[in-house]
């Protein structure tokens, strides 16, 4: 029902589902969204960031550890009736977020998203599936493990996503960044990632890296805090990348 709202209002509005800004913006505005999600726009600027991605009506999506569907259920609205949102979790995240996405989709109010939970060693996604796929918030835990959360071969499960990914389609990374040249076990302390290492990854995946913005960059923060801490919490220096598949 939320989509349908949304839909209808636009289209009232004198809307053309052919202006990208407006749709995003609209779908950010939407009076139906949770509070516990519009709490969070002032520090995570999703209007900005799905711009910036280039998101737009009547593609395919996928959204890498998805979490609860924060960003799921805005990307709903823009892609539109003819485009999907795959909302993914591995099962430690649904184990975690799995209540509040049955929750968010209860009674087929997104009718265009659809949630999948798969191990992350073992996912299989469609080949050249999606026109899109975001990363946001997610990166580092490629290199997390813990009980409870098994570690991930981090190029293979870039490769399945590489595949999963049509031609000249694009994959949007936004992620806490740590120092320059630290190891990558800062995943399991900070819960941040080298922007480095992500752009090897992407590379080593057949990506190429196409652009990048500085909207969520915070200088003040030296990147040595974890990003949970209370005073830092929403406000970290993050990276925000843009990489495109090639064309053949």
């Amino acid at each position: 029902m939320k989509l349908v709202l949304v839909f209808l209002s636009l289209i009232l509005s004198g809307f053309s589902w052919a202006d990208g800004h407006l749709a995003i913006e609209g779908a950010v505005a939407n009076s139906d969204r949770p509070e516990a999600d519009t709490a969070r726009d002032a520090n995570r600027k999703p209007a900005e960031i799905l711009e910036f991605f280039g998101i737009e009506a009547g593609i395919k999506v996928l959204d890498i550890f998805a979490g609860g569907g924060y960003y799921s259920e805005i990307l709903s609205y823009p892609v539109g009736v003819n485009g999907s949102v795959t909302l993914y979790n591995s099962g430690s995240w649904d184990g975690f977020v799995g209540a509040v996405v049955a929750e968010r989709l209860a009674g087929s109010c997104l009718p265009n998203v659809e949630s999948v939970v798969a191990e992350p060693n073992a996912a299989n996604f469609m080949v050249s599936n999606y026109d899109a796929a975001i990363f946001v918030l997610g990166f580092y835990d490629l290199y997390y493990a813990s009980e409870g959360w098994p570690a991930i071969d981090a190029d293979s499960f870039m490769s399945a996503i590489f595949d999963s990914v049509k031609p000249n389609g694009v994959i949007g990374i936004v992620d806490h960044a740590a120092t320059l040249g630290v190891s990558v076990e800062v995943a399991n302390t900070l819960h941040r990632i080298d922007p480095s290492v992500i752009r090897h990854d992407l590379d080593q995946a057949g990506f190429f890296f196409e652009g990048e913005s500085d909207v969520l960059r915070n200088p003040e923060n030296g990147r040595i805090t974890a990003m949970s801490d209370p005073e830092i919490r929403g406000k970290t220096d993050r990276v925000v990348y843009l990489f495109r598949k090639p064309s053949t």
